[in-house]
């Protein structure tokens, strides 16, 4: 039955050409999954691995996992004196840090995004190469715009169309793996400060058909469909020793309804958060992160749907780690990336 459950939500929204791109509820942690434009955003090369499990105890529920790696190019760092290095007993993420953050020096960045989402019979399995270019545009005020470019391989496993006393059509069922490659797109633009950040982007920007029949893939009936994503966030300093960060996600999909979701993060000098967020008319989550050795970061966020579905689901759970490669100034926590 929960098979069953499961499939025929999928079935659904190929048919009303839903939403197409996976959910990530720590998307404050690695926007760049998101908006291009935050490639090379920082002073290392930074490296995201995740996993997400969406709807725990439903079979062949959503499951995410992707890779992300990316570098600035000609990036001059903002610390460039001996005195500028952190000061022992002092937060390096406190009030003085914040009221000397500069704009970042003009600058460009380049990345590889690699993405696998999986909900029932189909797989999506994309990659993309990014580019991105920074400039202050004010004395503590960046810009970035970026784009990028790659494929997404969609994946039909027919075997799993067994809907017990449905029908399914003869030329797709039982059929093996149908799977068609489609060149995909994306661009976004980023603004940012030490207080506050406001992004948007677009992904899958060409509209594309699709449909599976007679063992091919076919370009009529169902859509791929453009979807778009607009962010902000501000930042609030609480005494020396914490950061509050609200955050907020709109997302909009033709024809579904617009998605908010609203976040919130509390940082810890630069070794520990703790967030917890809430999804318009889905759910709310709890999210817990440290920052290991200026090399190592770990995220955690537990999912509670508030659907129909949390009669069958057991909760939605979501991993990342991190790597700063090349972090020669000891960064302890991301100074453009919250």
């Amino acid at each position: 039955m929960k098979k069953i459950i499961a499939l025929i939500s999928v079935v659904a929204c190929i048919q009303t050409y839903g939403q197409q791109k996976p959910h990530y509820t720590q998307y404050i942690l690695n926007q760049y999954i998101i908006n291009p434009a935050l490639t090379g955003i920082e002073n290392y090369t930074d490296i995201k691995a995740s996993h997400r499990h969406q709807w725990a105890g439903i079979q062949d529920a959503p499951v995410t996992s992707y890779i992300t790696i990316h570098t600035p190019i000609n990036k001059k760092d903002y610390r460039t004196t001996a005195t500028s290095f952190d000061v022992a007993g002092e937060n390096p993420r406190g009030k003085r840090y914040w009221e000397e953050y500069t704009a970042a020096e003009p600058h460009h960045g380049v990345g590889l995004q690699v993405i696998n989402d999986r909900t029932g019979p189909l797989n999506y399995f994309s990659a993309y190469a990014t580019y991105a270019y920074h400039i202050g545009i004010s004395v503590r005020t960046s810009l970035a715009a970026g784009f990028g470019a790659g494929f997404t391989n969609i994946g039909l496993n027919t075997s799993k169309l067994d809907f017990g006393n449905l029908q399914v059509d003869p030329a797709v069922y039982n059929n093996g793996l149908i799977n068609t490659i489609k060149p995909d797109f994306m661009a976004g633009l980023y603004l940012y400060s030490g207080d506050y950040f406001i992004g948007l982007a677009a992904q899958q920007i060409i509209p594309q058909k699709v449909s599976f029949s007679d063992n091919t893939v076919k370009t009529t009936n169902g859509k791929i469909v453009p979807h778009l994503f607009a962010t902000a966030g501000y930042r609030f300093l609480l005494g020396e020793d914490f950061n509050l960060i609200p955050s907020i996600m709109v997302k909009y999909v033709q024809p579904m309804p617009t998605q908010i979701d609203l976040n919130a993060k509390l940082q810890f000098r630069d070794v520990a958060w703790f967030g917890a967020g809430y999804r318009y008319n889905d759910g709310f989550a709890a999210m817990v992160g440290m920052n290991i050795s200026h090399k190592f970061n770990i995220g955690y966020s537990y999912d509670y749907t508030t659907s129909g579905l949390n009669i069958v689901s057991k909760g939605s759970h979501e991993i990342m780690v991190g790597f700063l490669l090349g972090n020669k100034y000891d960064d302890g926590c991301p100074r453009n990336v919250w």
